[in-house]
């Protein structure tokens, strides 16, 4: 990869980009070789990006029910 996208979003226009150019009819082989290469570089991150984002918010909801499960046993306390 030439070097890292600094966003998910940067990432994916990246891969937009290269797809673009390997579906042009004048791209040589050996171009699209290194566009594929970079492309598994950027799906890897892209991927590591939403699984990071998927965690965070597992861990945000986790947070929330614990708190909407407390209110609700404060709730059946009174």
């Amino acid at each position: 990869m030439k070097k890292a996208p600094k966003s998910f979003e940067e990432g994916l226009e990246r891969l937009q980009g290269i797809l673009a150019r390997m579906q042009e009819p004048d791209t040589p082989l050996a171009e699209s070789v290194k566009l594929y290469a970079e492309a598994a570089d950027l799906i890897q991150y892209c991927n590591k990006a939403l699984d990071s984002a998927k965690l965070k918010i597992e861990e945000i909801d986790t947070r929330l029910s614990g708190a909407s499960a407390g209110v609700g046993e404060a709730d059946d306390g009174q």
